[in-house]
């Protein structure tokens, strides 16, 4: 058995796997949950336990497979539209009839013209024209399915076919999920100062009940380790996993490896994988003596999802006899660098969309505790522990989230934030759910930059050019060329000033202000267009950068500086009205500057970007921007190149 604490460093997700699966076997936990018959109308989703074996032949007999006549092949030779065949040996039949005894084939109706109590067919038939012969679809005795087969709702309907009432199949996996932490409140509760939503389990009793099993979650425990260890002992006599969540690290309060050590086996507590690096594998000996795995998931949400995807379901699809789900892949060009520590499987989340010709992957925030970055993933891209990172414009593998079809009518936006794309987003899925907008923020600059190497549809800007005083353009002619395949849409004019706490307690009355010692400035990331902006505004005023207390400190969204200034972690930040209204900030006007979209020319009237210029015409989102404040809508859509 490896220590608890601190952690068996960077061990390979593979090597986590196989200890774990060794210490199943060592403590006696069952490799299969228990088989049942139960009615086939109720086995979807279920696994075979044995093989399912046709009991009688679909069809059972000779019928016909068109509404029309049965005939005498022979009968009909020599027919055709100059020499009809008149037949009075025929008998009326409709798709699914038997076929009549001493008839071999069947004429659709529509290809039988009466006459007289007469059949004239103008073409003949050969033997079992439209007859679906005895067995056709199945035969008596053969194999219609293996065991280990997940049932599909075309597989039941051939089962019925073939005369099956019941099956054997597995019964569900039973998953105890075991919620841990002295912070941790129920959802629906208000949590307090230093309160935790218990999020994760609704998750992962959700991803474990996707994945077919029963699952339940416990009540709360406290961070004490003979409560958790009693916990887990009972949960373990009703379950065929336990999941504990949280605990796992090597905090204070972090029980859970020497929990899982006191109540069994603990295999594995620290795995090369990220986010998820904490996580503990083993089992607990039931009273009987046999033995029930264990899954310590690590507290972020990310991680914990991730977690339960790399080692519980593989685990859950083996108890059932079944190979686990795979997604399907595909490959995609980086638009952005993706930097990765060697050592560690980096489990990175991504946004697709299809430009041109390539599916376009963007890395979207990588913290453990970012749950939105899978909600909004379209896929998982996973860079080996041997892989130091990828470079923009790289080919890599990416898992699929969502389907290639929809990933096509993805409209992929990457450039500076504002909150005008997200509502843009939200309005053109209310009024087409095949429509999206992705919109990733690495700031202008590096929105021209991806525009400029085909990895987006549209680049939001608003860089500033200190020397002519104009926004975007410039930058547009140096990086996209003069005069090229390039056009330019106004989306807004929008109000940028200092974001500050209500009541301005600071008394910041513009830019000249940020110097003060003592001040606590959080800033926007390099290439951005805000921090151009205020670089311009500093330089106006023979300021150095280097004397704003916070100028390294970056974040990447409006809405970010502005809870970053509600949570009291600083007294200012530049942003937009709208953001600082989102959060009863107040705010200290800058300046009024143009937002614009840069695409490339000819993509100006292709139909993806069709239904983005019919919002922006539309007067009923104008005026849902304008209302967020500090937004003009008077030039939204105009075409200024």
């Amino acid at each position: 058995m490896v220590p608890a604490s601190p952690f068996v460093s960077d061990v390979p997700a593979e090597q986590a796997r196989s200890a774990w699966a060794a210490a199943r076997v060592a403590a006696g936990c069952p490799d299969r949950v228990p088989a049942e018959r139960v009615p086939v109308a109720d086995a979807v989703g279920r696994v075979t336990a044995e093989p399912v074996w046709a009991r009688r032949s679909s069809p059972a007999f000779d019928s016909a497979g068109m509404d029309g006549i049965a005939v005498r092949a022979a009968a009909t030779v020599g027919a055709a539209e100059t020499t009809p065949v008149l037949l009075d040996d025929f008998a009326v039949v409709d798709t699914g009839d038997p076929l009549p005894e001493g008839y071999d084939a069947v004429v659709m109706r529509e290809h039988v013209h009466h006459a007289d109590g007469k059949a004239e067919l103008r073409a003949a038939v050969a033997p079992y024209h439209h007859v679906r012969s005895i067995g056709e679809d199945v035969s008596a005795t053969e194999l219609l399915l293996p065991q280990g087969h997940r049932l599909r709702p075309v597989d039941v309907a051939a089962c019925a076919a073939a005369g099956a009432v019941e099956l054997l199949v597995r019964r569900p996996p039973r998953v105890v999920v075991v919620p841990t932490g002295d912070e941790i409140v129920p959802v629906g509760t208000e949590p307090g100062p230093g309160e935790i939503l218990d999020t994760n389990s609704l998750m992962l009793v959700a991803q474990a009940r996707e994945l077919g099993c029963t699952a339940r979650a416990t009540a709360i425990l406290p961070d004490d380790p003979e409560v958790l260890t009693a916990a887990l002992r009972e949960a373990a006599a009703d379950a065929d996993l336990v999941v504990l969540v949280a605990g796992s690290s090597a905090g204070r309060d972090d029980h859970t490896a020497d929990v899982v050590a006191a109540a069994g086996t603990l295999a594995v507590h620290g795995v090369a994988v990220k986010p998820g690096h904490p996580v503990v594998l083993g089992t607990v000996t039931g009273p009987d003596g046999t033995g029930t795995p264990v899954l310590g998931a690590p507290g972020y949400p990310v991680s914990a999802a991730l977690t339960f995807e790399i080692f519980a379901a593989p685990l859950l699809a083996g108890l059932e006899g079944a190979a686990p789900r795979e997604r399907p892949a595909t490959t995609a060009r980086l638009a952005r660098k993706l930097p990765s520590a060697l050592g560690t499987d980096d489990w990175v989340r991504v946004r697709l969309g299809r430009v041109d010709d390539d599916v376009v992957a963007t890395p979207l925030p990588r913290g453990a505790g970012v749950l939105t970055s899978l909600v909004r993933a379209d896929g998982l891209l996973v860079v080996p522990a041997g892989v130091e990172g990828h470079h923009a414009g790289e080919r890599v593998r990416v898992e699929l989230l969502r389907g290639l079809g929809e990933i096509g009518r993805t409209i992929v936006a990457i450039g500076s934030h504002d909150l005008v794309l997200d509502v843009a987003a939200s309005a053109l899925r209310a009024d087409d759910p095949l429509v999206t907008l992705a919109s990733s923020h690495v700031g202008s600059l590096g929105g021209l930059v991806a525009l400029r190497d085909g990895l987006c549809h549209l680049a939001g800007s608003h860089l500033l050019d200190p020397a002519t005083g104009e926004y975007t353009l410039p930058y547009v002619d140096r990086l996209l060329g003069a005069g090229g395949d390039v056009a330019v849409v106004r989306l807004v004019h929008r109000d940028q000033g200092l974001i500050v706490a209500p009541g301005n307690p600071q008394g910041l009355t513009g830019v000249a202000d940020l110097v003060r010692p003592g001040l606590r400035y959080v800033n926007r990331q390099r290439g951005a267009g805000t921090r151009v902006l205020l670089d311009h505004e500093l330089a106006r005023r023979d300021l150095d950068p280097a004397d704003v207390p916070g100028y390294a400190r970056e974040e990447h969204t409006h809405l970010a500086v502005a809870a970053a200034v509600a949570a009291g972690r600083a007294d200012a930040g530049m942003g937009v009205l709208a953001a600082a209204r989102a959060f009863g900030l107040d705010f200290v006007p800058v300046a009024r500057e143009p937002y614009d979209l840069v695409l490339r020319a000819r993509t100006l009237d292709e139909p993806l970007l069709a239904p983005l210029w019919a919002l922006l015409a539309d007067e009923t989102f104008r005026t849902g921007v304008e209302a967020l404040g500090g937004y003009s809508c008077s030039e939204t859509g105009r075409r200024l190149r």
